[in-house]
């Protein structure tokens, strides 16, 4: 027998059966040192999507949002046809002309509009930012632009048909040279047909939704809660590294005094 062959092909002593040799190529399974399957990791499976139930109530919450708007957008019509003023016009053959060659006030019923339109837009987002404290967010701005752009032309409509069935008549059954007034209206704003079926509106009418989209976002970015909600405060013994209960560590002996007698020596 040769010495320098390697030791796997040395014959096996009698009655030992020669184990197979292995392969780099044989593949290795984990398994428990108990000898059972090996572990398998089980699949969570997709992330389910929202319930039913919780988009129903965020889409009644805005809805209601919305209709309570529309609805304050009357009282805010009747205020802006309160404060801003009527237009002097003249009767004649052809129609009512303007009885100034340059009135300011369609100019000003314009103005009056605006600012009403954004106080509007402003104090809405700050109730709805308070009371609706669960749905702080986009659910929250959503409900705030989508109702002061529905409270804009319902605005509009009520404050320009006060006082206009009079110019109207007058207009009728008026003698030319006649002067009376035209009650206020828009000339920056209205709104536009879509497909002639989805309204479209512009101009002075989008302010109380500017309004409302830059207050609720500001008070979003001043929020001191991540998620825009009231938290409760931590309590600041729970991050404290040592326990309340713990003993405070002796402190070191004092120096004796200079004449102090020194302690007998056994």
């Amino acid at each position: 027998m040769n010495p320098d062959s390697p030791e796997s092909d040395r014959p096996a002593p009698p009655g030992v059966e020669p184990s197979a040799p292995s392969t780099p190529d044989d593949p290795v399974t984990d398994r428990p040192s108990g000898g059972g399957p090996p572990d398998v990791v089980a699949d969570s499976g997709p992330v389910p999507a929202e319930p039913p139930r919780r988009l129903a109530r965020t889409g009644v919450t805005v809805g209601g949002v919305v209709l309570a708007l529309a609805v304050l957008g009357a009282p805010l019509g009747l205020l802006w046809a309160a404060l801003a003023p009527d237009t002097p016009v003249l009767k004649t053959t052809e129609g009512a002309i303007y009885a100034e060659s340059q009135p300011e006030q369609p100019i000003a019923a314009d103005g009056w509009f605006s600012l009403l339109g954004l106080a509007f837009g402003v104090l809405a987002a700050l109730v709805l930012w308070f009371v609706l404290r669960r749905r702080r967010g986009p659910v929250g701005l959503l409900a705030a632009v989508l109702g002061a752009l529905a409270a804009a032309p319902v605005a509009w409509q009520v404050g320009r048909r006060v006082g206009l069935a009079t110019f109207d008549r007058l207009l009728d059954t008026a003698p030319a040279g006649q002067a009376f007034t035209k009650p206020a209206d828009l000339r920056a704003g209205g709104v536009d047909w879509l497909l002639g079926v989805l309204p479209v509106p512009h101009g002075n009418l989008l302010l109380p939704a500017f309004g409302a989209a830059v207050t609720y976002t500001l008070l979003a970015g001043w929020s001191r809660w991540p998620s825009l909600r009231p938290e409760p405060e931590p309590d600041p013994t729970a991050f404290s590294w040592v326990s309340a209960g713990t003993p405070a560590p002796p402190g070191a002996p004092e120096p004796p005094a200079p004449d102090a007698a020194e302690p007998p020596r056994g």
